[in-house]
């Protein structure tokens, strides 16, 4: 959805972006980063922080991009431009969707061991050149990954499988809720590769973050908020000194965070879950400067949390009064819920968002529903 009340937030840079390979610096030692995707919703920011660990001086990536050639030549200029001769200490990925966490297993590689040091002759932050041997200074150093259990391991079997990713389960699934058309399920079916194809490798050892957990960056405390719905176990950093909230995917600003159920967890009720965290939200400082995954740095977090609850109300508003009207499957309250036309990629992930409100409505016991033994397809109706 575009945000009709978007007038309520503010965007202290103006339509200031940063370039291609480029970075935008918003504080001392947080630098932003924004990333290519190929997709409708077409980027993807990045953050860079000023970072010191045990003694090494040098950056913490939080997120990473999809892994294509054209992402790994801009980190490449980035490394090359923008890291003051430094190295990159840690990855944090906020969740284990494909463009958080698309280049983790390369950016992690990329930095450990002899890797972990500058490029040989680059110019140090204190002046002049970095011998040739500087490079070595950073040997059987580990660039580490730091994410929460549950997204590292989804990633994991994610990377090797397509369950939840598309493929003939996907299908199948979409299916039983009224997506019949054979040529979309044909193209679902073929996209089996869809999260390997931009996650083609995870690391294989991380470190764990949770909900409560502190991480010293840049002689600064980050506080881990978990938050659920969107992902399994997706953690935004909030740092109340520098009044920065990294957001992730959680709050938008132009958008709605796509809240989906998949096939691997079909009655689940994700759309609960998310409200529920954001609400949570509401506790950290209004002034909070976000740092959203997608769109523009903004203030008006309170506003913004406020604005997305009014947005899923309204939705599930609009599908009780559908299945009032007549028995519904999901495929039948994609106009309904949106009101544009949807490509195959789209139409994925609105299924998944169509199915989740009918699940809140379902499992709160305001929709009832009923599998129907001719074509198999879910049709939900309102509760007497």
């Amino acid at each position: 959805m575009a945000n009709k009340r978007e007038s309520e937030l503010s965007y202290p840079l103006g339509d200031d972006l940063p370039e291609p390979g480029g970075v935008i610096e918003l504080q001392p030692g947080v630098r932003w980063v924004r990333m290519g995707l190929p997709f409708a919703l077409d980027h993807i920011n990045l953050w860079l922080l000023r970072d010191e660990i045990d003694g090494r001086e040098g950056w913490s990536i939080v997120d990473c991009g999809v892994c294509n050639d054209a992402t790994k030549a801009n980190w490449e200029q980035v490394f090359a431009k923008h890291l003051d001769g430094l190295p990159v200490l840690r990855v944090i990925v906020t969740h284990f969707h494909p463009d958080h966490m698309g280049l983790a297993a390369w950016l992690t590689e990329r930095w450990s061991g002899r890797a972990a040091g500058p490029p040989q002759g680059a110019a140090s932050p204190l002046g002049g050149q970095r011998s040739a041997n500087a490079a070595s200074v950073g040997a059987d150093q580990q660039c580490r990954l730091w994410m929460s259990a549950t997204d590292f391991n989804l990633a994991r079997l994610a990377s090797q499988s397509t369950q939840g990713m598309g493929g003939s389960a996907a299908a199948d699934f979409f299916a039983s809720h009224g997506l019949l058309d054979e040529e979309s399920l044909a193209k679902i079916r073929a996209r089996a590769s869809y999260y390997p194809s931009m996650v083609p490798a995870v690391p294989a050892s991380f470190r764990r973050i949770m909900d409560g957990s502190t991480i010293a960056i840049g002689g600064k405390t980050w506080h881990c908020i978990a938050g659920y719905g969107h992902a399994p176990e997706h953690i935004s950093l909030h740092c109340p000194e520098a009044a920065l909230l990294i957001s992730g995917d959680m709050v938008l600003p132009r958008i709605s965070t796509n809240i989906s159920v998949v096939d691997v967890e079909p009655e689940s009720d994700p759309l609960t879950l998310y409200l529920d965290s954001i609400g949570r939200m509401l506790a950290l400082p209004a002034e909070t400067l976000v740092l959203p995954a997608h769109g523009k740095p903004f203030t008006g977090l309170h506003a913004r949390v406020d604005q997305l609850r009014e947005h899923h109300a309204d939705r599930l508003a609009d599908v009780i009064a559908a299945c009032a009207a007549k028995p519904c499957h999901a495929a039948e309250l994609l106009d309904v819920l949106f009101r544009r036309k949807l490509d195959l990629h789209q139409t994925t992930f609105a299924m998944g968002e169509s199915v989740a409100h009918l699940n809140a409505l379902w499992l709160s016991g305001r929709l009832t529903r009923q599998r129907d033994a001719v074509d198999g397809v879910y049709r939900f109706s309102a509760a007497a």
